[in-house]
């Protein structure tokens, strides 16, 4: 009796090693896939380990997205509420807008969707390249304002004809998530997804580690062809959004730097000492929307938000009293 007992556990031993055996001589067999194009005015590159190429998921997944989101497609929802269009509010739309107006709430309006018009008027939004006057700024502010819009069903209401919705700061971390909950519904369990620096992670990379991401030095590079990192790290399962004004800005006649983000409270480009805002968050979408918030707010408020969501890590660098590039970072964030 006894030695039935052992041969039935060494059996099912036995068949437990096999079928684990079994799993990862499949696991070896799937190769990393490495998928790149452009979308949102930047380059995606999207690497995955899979038996079968999602290129052309990916490509519809992005174009879903920016069929919703981008105000430079003429077709798009957002482009439809900025001409006051009629048109009626899909699920990417929706779940952005949501994100955003709970982001405005919780940082008292640095985060702003409906900053467009002082974005364009500052030369960003569709490239004016003319400093604007301070009776233009005061009379844009009329029209920016997130409680000046609301969503009713599947609309969007506007307080003011002319207020106009920009969701940049949020629409790239959006896409990545959508790329990485895609592959993720498909079975895909290792991959990194980055759009335009912003980034998801999950699982190991084609070296059976983790995923090694870099956090750009800011330098004035308003070419963006710099490649000098200010920091390495070694992640896995993280999304992460960095946000910063050493690469969008301009130079105006009276020789002063504009930098490309705008206070949407003031109706100015801010002047904080804070030089780029890395935020690690629970989607992509959160910590692109959290960083250009910090960018905003500034050094010590952006503290002052991360001690209210311990969900959040960031990566900050920002310039001291004597004009020399200083870091802070979440506590529990490892860096090397």
């Amino acid at each position: 009796m006894v030695r039935n007992r052992n041969i039935n556990r060494l059996l099912v031993i036995a068949s437990f090693l096999m079928l684990v055996m079994l799993v990862l001589s499949c696991n070896s067999k799937k190769e990393y896939i490495t998928s790149s194009g452009s979308v949102f005015g930047t380059v995606y590159n999207i690497t995955y380990q899979s038996d079968k190429d999602y290129t052309e998921e990916i490509s519809q997944t992005l174009q879903d997205v920016d069929n919703s989101l981008s105000p430079f497609n003429k077709n798009s929802i957002i482009t439809k509420i900025n001409n006051n269009q009629d048109t009626l509010l899909n699920e990417h739309f929706i779940s952005v807008y949501t994100l955003a107006m709970k982001v405005s709430e919780d940082t008292d309006g640095a985060f702003d969707i409906t900053v467009a018009p002082l974005t364009n008027v500052w030369g960003f939004g569709f490239k004016n390249n003319t400093q604007p006057t301070k009776e233009q700024v005061d009379s844009l502010l009329q029209f920016v304002g997130y409680k000046k819009v609301s969503l009713e069903g599947k609309t969007v209401v506007k307080q003011n004809p002319g207020i106009m919705l920009d969701c940049s700061a949020i629409a790239k971390g959006y896409g990545v998530d959508a790329v990485a909950n895609m592959l993720t519904a498909k079975g895909v369990e290792n991959f990194l997804v980055e759009i335009g620096g912003e980034i998801v992670t999950k699982g190991v990379s084609p070296r059976g580690t983790d995923w090694r991401i870099g956090i750009v030095k800011p330098v004035d590079d308003p070419l963006n062809q710099s490649k000098e990192m200010q920091q390495m790290l070694d992640v896995h399962d993280v999304a992460m959004a960095t946000s910063g004004n050493y690469r969008n800005f301009y130079i105006a006649d009276d020789g002063k730097r504009y930098a490309h983000t705008i206070d949407p409270r003031t109706g100015y480009p801010i002047q904080h000492n804070i030089l780029s805002a890395t935020v690690f968050g629970p989607t992509c979408a959160v910590a692109d929307a959290y960083a250009t918030a910090f960018m905003v707010v500034g050094f010590e408020k952006a503290k002052e938000i991360l001690d209210r969501h311990p969900e959040f890590m960031a990566y900050l660098i920002y310039s001291d009293d004597k004009g020399q590039n200083k870091v802070w970072h979440s506590p529990k964030l490892k860096v090397e």
